[in-house]
């Protein structure tokens, strides 16, 4: 699901290190922090030629993926890789003048911590961007039609209920981050992806399957079958819509060391 949201929402990568560019325009040295399957590593990368990046994750998968990848673009010489959950401590050897951090400081047990420790480990004058999925991916028109097999607001009544059982939930970062001693702003960045039908389909088919094994026994009922039709092979499935377009939100806080 990284890799596909990656490659149909990906343009808002190409804003938000634009934007990290002209904050930090010259960085040597950038350490994506929860690096994934490489996404945020390799947008780095091809935006700071000059940079070294290094993909921060506690998963060796992830980080093979990652070393894969930047082989397959061309970047793997100025790539590198390092283990560490973070969890546990910041790794002492890893310091920066850019750090970046998407979708992964809400996945830590104590984010204030770790977020005093990336203060402590980047450069006088470092950045660190801090990117959250400020919404979830959508995928069905916004004027769905009532009277048909799926009525309209299903989506946002999901993402309701989603957001109820604490799905995807992280604070604004703004107050931590000042309080770990960083001067910052935010930006938001809205996305309408660029893909096939095909692709849309598999990407919604990935997305909604997840939520739906999350809110079995929350939902309404309704909407529970919506969601079976969406995902089944009849007339209304998702592979057989020609109207999906897929939507996408983030919200990046730019961070700096005095």
């Amino acid at each position: 699901m990284l890799d596909l949201d990656a490659l149909i929402l990906g343009s808002y990568l190409e804003e938000a290190t634009a934007w990290t560019a002209e904050l930090a325009p010259a960085p040597a040295s950038i350490i994506d922090v929860g690096a994934g399957s490489g996404a945020g590593t390799l947008a780095l990368a091809r935006r700071f030629p000059a940079a070294k990046v290094t993909a921060l994750d506690r998963s060796p998968g992830m980080l093979a993926q990652t070393l894969a990848s930047a082989e397959a673009a061309g970047v793997a010489a100025r790539v590198a890789t390092l283990e560490a959950d973070l969890n546990e401590a910041w790794p002492a050897s890893a310091s920066a003048d850019l750090m970046w951090a998407s979708s992964s400081l809400h996945e830590l047990a104590d984010p204030e911590r770790t977020m005093a420790e990336m203060f402590a480990a980047l450069n006088p004058g470092g950045l660190l961007m801090v990117v959250e999925m400020d919404s979830l991916p959508s995928f069905l028109p916004e004027s769905l039609p009532g009277g048909g097999a799926i009525e309209p607001g299903l989506e946002a009544r999901l993402h309701k209920a989603l957001a109820g059982s604490g799905w995807n939930q992280y604070p604004e970062w703004t107050a931590g981050l000042e309080r770990a001693g960083f001067a910052v702003e935010r930006r938001h960045f809205p996305t309408e992806g660029s893909a096939t039908p095909e692709l849309a389909a598999r990407y919604a088919r990935t997305f909604l399957r997840r939520m739906a094994s999350a809110l079995a026994g929350t939902a309404a009922p309704a909407d529970l079958a919506s969601l079976e039709v969406l995902l089944g092979d009849g007339p209304d499935s998702l592979e057989r819509r020609a109207d999906l377009v897929v939507r996408g939100h983030r919200t990046a806080w730019a961070a700096r060391k005095p």
